[in-house]
């Protein structure tokens, strides 16, 4: 029997995919304390995850004013490129493919967080309606500050450095998140960016720094290792629009020039339902880009089949599932079933929850 499409190699750009199954980005707030530098079982969650076709890892700050929630990883000092440096390597040694998510959370962060205990920055000083893990349990975010004109070359410059970094440290390439109402989404957004000079109010201002920030990337590393995330219909971290179609139709419309590895795109509510409001379609958003596609959000086994035999997906990206099964795609494969994963041991801890889950294999009766 011809095995199904999902389960064929794929080349995104330089990457070249085994199969079209995707690991997506997966915060787990196991880095160390003190550097935010990769822990040291890091490598070997990696490496047990490495048949899929791409993975793409948690999200990664990219400077220290880009953290916003604690334990989270980085991806700007030499000791975080050490660290990650061991998890790619692992991950080479098992045949799998690794790329980086570069993060600026902008207002979704604590002054806790933050350098010197100051204000998070975003487009305008509007607090969002969220929360974040500071180390001490959940709290609301701060209100942040408005960045000024000037400071914007800087975070568009230390997004290309972090992708630099990134290659220095042996990924196959980056993914920049612009999902999730993090800072390029608040950006976008005309409920976060109130701002008035050239990076507010028209659909042309707010995507700038978007395509600022992809320019950067792909003018360091090659627009063939980079990937991008947006999540268009998502109210993710209390961000909104008040006509996200025509938005992002103009963002979609914009990046087909720069020749981007993959568009992977939150379809729906992040971690939620994949209903979108009336008069919006995910379909008509997708066909506007002219690269491969990777869907995400809520996707089954049948789902993920459905949508590449379709064309309507070029690859899928699976989150939870592949905390729980270590070897997701061979599971899928088999149409075998998939193990739960303990929502208590999902954000931080040490290997419990976190390297012990068993594969197939290894529960098999003798």
């Amino acid at each position: 029997m011809t095995a199904a499409k999902l389960f064929t190699p794929a080349r995104f750009g330089a990457l070249e995919l085994a199969n079209r199954v995707v690991m997506a980005p997966l915060t787990r707030n196991r880095a160390r304390k003190e550097d935010d530098v990769p822990g040291p079982l890091a490598a070997r969650y990696y490496a047990q995850r490495a048949s899929a076709g791409l993975i793409i890892t948690e999200a990664s700050q990219i400077m220290p004013e880009g953290k916003g929630y604690a334990w989270t990883p980085g991806i700007y000092s030499p000791a975080q490129i050490e660290g990650w440096k061991k998890v790619t390597e692992a991950v080479h040694a098992e045949g799998g493919r690794i790329v980086i998510q570069l993060w600026h959370v902008g207002r979704i962060s604590h002054t806790l967080l933050q350098p010197n205990g100051q204000a998070p920055v975003a487009p305008s000083a509007i607090a969002a309606e969220s929360r974040t893990f500071t180390g001490e349990g959940f709290t609301a975010t701060s209100t942040p500050r408005a960045l000024e004109l000037e400071e914007i070359p800087g975070i568009v410059e230390a997004y290309a450095q972090a992708a630099r970094n990134a290659i220095e440290a042996g990924f196959d390439g980056v993914e920049i998140h612009g999902a999730n109402g993090y800072l390029i989404d608040q950006f976008l957004r005309d409920g976060s960016n109130h701002r008035t000079d050239a990076y507010g109010g028209s659909l042309e201002n707010r995507c700038r720094f978007l395509f600022e920030v992809v320019e950067a990337v792909t003018a360091a590393i090659g627009a063939d290792r980079t990937g991008l995330r947006l999540s268009p219909m998502s109210p993710a971290n209390g961000i909104h629009d008040s006509d996200a179609m025509a938005l992002f139709t103009h963002a979609i419309k914009g990046l087909n020039r720069f020749g981007l590895a993959y568009l992977h795109m939150v379809e729906g509510a992040t971690q939620g339902s994949r209903e979108t409001p009336n008069g919006t379609e995910m379909a008509d958003l997708r066909a506007l880009f002219e690269g491969p596609y990777i869907a995400n959000n809520g996707y089954t086994r049948e789902m993920a089949i459905e949508a590449v035999e379709d064309g309507r997906a070029d690859a899928v990206a699976f989150g939870r599932p592949f905390i729980a099964n270590p070897d997701l795609v061979a599971r899928l494969k088999a149409d075998a079933a998939l193990a739960e994963g303990d929502r208590a041991t999902y954000y931080g801890g040490a290997a419990e929850g976190y390297t012990d889950y068993p594969t197939m294999a290894e529960t098999a009766p003798a």
